[in-house]
């Protein structure tokens, strides 16, 4: 999430009350979870195994739990007992949860030729391109952005919160949700089908690619990009931060791991699971997903197993 306009590191650290080593008058430009992390970014981290890497990304700001850690050379750190509850602090100041006040809000902004279908939800801050239809029961929340051309089927929800919380097991609530701040963009010419879900970013963005298409139930973690012309079948389910580039085939009922890249012009055929990296131009089939062609000649020798076996006990007779 960007911030309005940049603020100083000195503001930070007094809006979160944590001690500032590092340039005081340095500029922040938003707040980012670190895989989404930018310059003039600032992200927070509260566990010793991703210090390193949090001191180390992008960002040049970085709320942490101590200050027993090598500072690189331009980085300002904020130290506070809790990154975590500073996050919130900080989210809930630059955007807090507004509740609705109409099914329309009065600061949508939907473009000429724009159909509304009855029950359709639509939250603060957002903007509708042109000649889109959005059929009924369909719910769309605060701050996403939607191109020219779109179609939504009814019942989707499109931005609702990630899926993503912080975890501790030594506390009474394990699982403490880190508040989205993110928002969907979805591009031109896109078709999204019936009962869809797709979640916002948690700091960042989720983007659908111009040309896009999707069946009815499919689901779109948060932080993922969908390249431009892909096309996904009912229940496709992918989670967060992964990257689909243009041009990918996922047939019914494929599931993507986090944090991955499919690379353009995938095909993965259906029920197939998806737990790393997939090269581009070729066709998957099977958890794990594998080449196609290959997976095809090992179900041919699995089901000769038992002939085969036959044989061998018949040859010690």
């Amino acid at each position: 999430m960007k911030f309005p306009a940049p603020v100083s590191a000195g503001w930070i650290a007094s809006l979160i009350n944590a001690e500032l080593i590092g340039n005081h008058d340095a500029l922040v430009t938003g707040i980012n979870e670190i895989h989404k992390v930018e310059t003039g970014d600032l992200v927070f981290v509260d566990h010793p195994k991703y210090y390193d890497k949090c001191l180390n990304s992008a960002a040049d700001f970085i709320i942490i739990n101590t200050d027993q850690v090598t500072i690189p050379t331009g980085k300002t750190i904020l130290v506070t007992p809790e990154p975590f509850e500073a996050y919130l602090t900080i989210v809930n100041h630059f955007r807090p949860f507004v509740p609705a006040q109409k099914a329309i809000s009065d600061s949508a902004i939907i473009g000429e030729g724009t159909v509304i279908m009855p029950n359709c939800f639509i939250g603060n801050h957002v903007q509708i391109g042109k000649h889109c239809i959005i059929h009924p029961n369909v719910t769309i929340l605060d701050h996403t952005i939607i191109g020219d051309h779109v179609i939504i089927q009814a019942g989707t929800t499109i931005g609702s919160d990630a899926f993503y919380y912080n975890t501790k097991k030594n506390r009474d609530v394990w699982y403490k949700k880190m508040q989205s701040c993110g928002n969907v963009v979805i591009e031109d010419h896109v078709e999204i089908g019936a009962g869809c879900t797709i979640d916002r970013g948690v700091t960042a963005e989720t983007r659908i690619g111009q040309g896009t298409c999707m069946d009815n139930m499919v689901h779109i973690g948060h932080d993922t990009t969908v390249g431009k012309n892909c096309l996904f079948a009912a229940q496709v389910g992918i989670a967060g931060g992964t990257i689909i580039e243009d041009g990918v085939t996922l047939w019914g009922q494929v599931g993507v791991s986090k944090t991955l890249t499919i690379g353009a012009n995938a095909v993965v055929l259906a029920q197939s699971g998806v737990p790393s990296s997939l090269e581009g131009g070729k066709t998957y089939f099977g958890y794990p997903a594998e080449d196609a062609s290959l997976k095809r000649r090992e179900l041919v020798w699995i089901k000769r197993i038992p002939e085969l076996w036959k044989k061998v006990m018949e040859g010690k007779s």
